[in-house]
Protein backbone atom coordinates (compact mmCIF):
# COMPACT_ATOMS: atom_id res chain seq x y z
CA UNK A 1 0.00 0.00 0.00
CA UNK A 2 1.17 3.59 -0.74
CA UNK A 3 -0.46 7.04 -0.27
CA UNK A 4 -2.21 6.33 -4.28
CA UNK A 5 -2.61 3.28 -3.78
CA UNK A 6 -4.54 0.85 -1.02
CA UNK A 7 -6.91 -1.79 -0.24
CA UNK A 8 -10.07 -2.67 1.31
CA UNK A 9 -11.07 -6.37 2.66
CA UNK A 10 -14.76 -7.03 3.15
CA UNK A 11 -16.55 -10.15 4.30
CA UNK A 12 -18.66 -11.18 1.53
CA UNK A 13 -19.23 -14.57 0.19
CA UNK A 14 -19.67 -13.50 -3.36
CA UNK A 15 -18.98 -10.15 -5.26
CA UNK A 16 -22.22 -8.83 -6.15
CA UNK A 17 -23.01 -7.60 -9.57
CA UNK A 18 -21.61 -3.91 -10.33
CA UNK A 19 -19.54 -4.13 -6.61
CA UNK A 20 -17.07 -2.51 -8.26
CA UNK A 21 -18.74 0.37 -9.87
CA UNK A 22 -20.84 1.13 -6.90
CA UNK A 23 -17.73 0.93 -4.50
CA UNK A 24 -16.17 3.91 -6.87
CA UNK A 25 -19.02 5.70 -7.32
CA UNK A 26 -19.59 5.67 -3.52
CA UNK A 27 -16.26 6.96 -2.47
CA UNK A 28 -16.40 9.64 -5.03
CA UNK A 29 -20.03 10.79 -3.82
CA UNK A 30 -17.95 11.26 -0.34
CA UNK A 31 -15.00 12.52 -1.63
CA UNK A 32 -17.07 15.65 -3.59
CA UNK A 33 -18.96 15.97 -0.15
CA UNK A 34 -15.72 18.18 0.78
CA UNK A 35 -16.59 16.40 4.81
CA UNK A 36 -14.57 17.74 6.88
CA UNK A 37 -11.83 15.06 9.27
CA UNK A 38 -10.82 16.12 12.47
CA UNK A 39 -8.55 13.73 14.69
CA UNK A 40 -8.73 13.97 18.59
CA UNK A 41 -7.90 11.28 21.62
CA UNK A 42 -10.33 9.67 24.54
CA UNK A 43 -9.53 7.28 27.32
CA UNK A 44 -9.50 3.75 26.26
CA UNK A 45 -13.12 3.64 28.10
CA UNK A 46 -14.66 5.95 26.36
CA UNK A 47 -13.50 5.44 22.64
CA UNK A 48 -14.72 1.86 22.97
CA UNK A 49 -18.13 3.00 23.95
CA UNK A 50 -18.37 4.47 20.56
CA UNK A 51 -20.56 1.95 17.69
CA UNK A 52 -18.58 0.26 16.21
CA UNK A 53 -15.04 2.03 17.04
CA UNK A 54 -13.15 -0.40 16.02
CA UNK A 55 -14.43 -2.61 12.83
CA UNK A 56 -11.21 -5.33 12.31
CA UNK A 57 -12.62 -8.64 12.27
CA UNK A 58 -10.21 -8.70 15.58
CA UNK A 59 -9.37 -6.06 18.31
CA UNK A 60 -5.91 -4.81 17.70
CA UNK A 61 -5.72 -2.74 20.43
CA UNK A 62 -3.59 -3.72 22.84
CA UNK A 63 -5.12 -3.57 26.74
CA UNK A 64 -2.12 -1.41 27.32
CA UNK A 65 -3.45 1.32 25.33
CA UNK A 66 -5.15 3.69 27.99
CA UNK A 67 -5.36 6.39 25.08
CA UNK A 68 -7.33 6.01 21.71
CA UNK A 69 -6.62 8.32 18.68
CA UNK A 70 -10.44 8.95 16.89
CA UNK A 71 -10.84 9.53 13.36
CA UNK A 72 -14.19 11.44 12.77
CA UNK A 73 -15.19 11.70 9.57
CA UNK A 74 -17.85 14.30 10.07
CA UNK A 75 -21.07 12.70 9.51
CA UNK A 76 -20.05 9.37 8.03
CA UNK A 77 -17.68 7.63 9.99
CA UNK A 78 -15.62 7.29 13.15
CA UNK A 79 -12.89 4.91 13.99
CA UNK A 80 -10.18 4.32 16.30
CA UNK A 81 -7.19 5.29 13.97
CA UNK A 82 -3.69 6.46 14.41
CA UNK A 83 -2.58 6.68 10.60
CA UNK A 84 -2.55 10.22 9.15
CA UNK A 85 -4.94 12.24 7.22
CA UNK A 86 -5.71 14.71 5.72
CA UNK A 87 -8.11 17.76 6.56
CA UNK A 88 -11.26 16.96 4.14
CA UNK A 89 -12.36 14.38 2.26
CA UNK A 90 -12.35 16.19 -0.90
CA UNK A 91 -8.03 16.68 -0.26
CA UNK A 92 -7.92 13.08 -1.10
CA UNK A 93 -8.75 13.30 -5.41
CA UNK A 94 -10.95 11.09 -7.38
CA UNK A 95 -10.90 7.46 -6.80
CA UNK A 96 -10.60 4.44 -8.89
CA UNK A 97 -11.42 0.85 -8.15
CA UNK A 98 -8.72 -1.18 -10.23
CA UNK A 99 -9.78 -4.58 -9.00
CA UNK A 100 -11.76 -6.54 -7.35
CA UNK A 101 -9.93 -10.38 -6.12
CA UNK A 102 -11.38 -13.10 -4.12
CA UNK A 103 -8.91 -13.88 -0.77
CA UNK A 104 -10.46 -17.09 0.09
CA UNK A 105 -13.73 -18.00 1.32
CA UNK A 106 -15.72 -15.19 2.22
CA UNK A 107 -12.77 -12.73 1.94
CA UNK A 108 -13.10 -10.07 -1.10
CA UNK A 109 -10.16 -7.72 -1.63
CA UNK A 110 -10.58 -4.05 -3.08
CA UNK A 111 -7.46 -2.52 -4.54
CA UNK A 112 -7.92 1.40 -5.23
CA UNK A 113 -6.09 4.17 -6.66
CA UNK A 114 -6.28 8.05 -7.08
CA UNK A 115 -6.62 9.09 -10.08
CA UNK A 116 -3.31 11.10 -11.55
Amino acid sequence: MTSARWRLDFNLDEIPSGFKQTVEEACNVEVAADRAISAYELPRDEALAIPDVIRTAANLLPPTIEIVRIVDISGLDVQADGGTHVASTRQVGTMRVVKVESKGKGCRRIRVALDD
